[in-house]
């Protein structure tokens, strides 16, 4: 008998029966699906082309809003740093030392750019889109870069333009 009370409850007569406001059950949805955790390695070579030196892989990540990505020093001599200018307002910037496991939480859709800072020049970016990456799309691909790097993130973004990119 209780079975069907319960199956009968719509959410929202769930919610007023456990007393919680709105809010409360937000945050308790959040609490109970805190989004999921991906990995970026950070490598010296590229998986199955040793001639592309310094490499985050994968390159291009698309997440959900409220997931979490840790960047893995795979091998030595890398770093993480979000790129000024190709992050969303109210998103998270990160700076991780060299040789540095870095996890950041991504609350904020929009397209984020990152860069290896010793490795910059020579190309070593990579971008995560979140949940509604086209936010700030256009903003972060006019973003300057220095050498390899304005390369590197043309590649990146024509890529997204043609939908080719990691789906987490």
């Amino acid at each position: 008998m209780s079975q069907q009370i319960f199956e009968r409850l719509t959410r929202r007569r769930l919610i007023a029966a456990l007393g919680l406001s709105p809010f409360m059950a937000s945050a308790f949805a959040q609490a109970a699906n805190p989004g999921r955790s991906h990995e970026v390695l950070m490598r010296n070579a590229a998986c199955g082309d040793p001639n592309e030196l310094n490499v985050f892989d994968p390159p291009i990540l698309k997440i959900d809003v409220g997931d979490t990505v840790t960047f893995v020093p795979f091998e030595s001599g890398h770093n993480a740093a979000s790129k000024r200018g190709m992050v969303p307002e109210g998103g998270p910037s990160w700076n991780g030392g060299v040789d540095e496991r870095l996890t950041v939480t991504f609350d904020t859709d929009g397209t984020y750019g990152y860069v290896c800072v010793p490795h910059y020049e020579a190309g070593m970016v990579g971008l995560v889109l979140v949940g509604d990456h086209e936010r700030n799309l256009e903003q972060a691909r006019k973003t300057r870069h220095a050498g390899g790097a304005r390369k590197a993130f043309r590649a990146l973004f024509k890529r997204v333009k043609n939908g080719e990119f990691e789906r987490a």
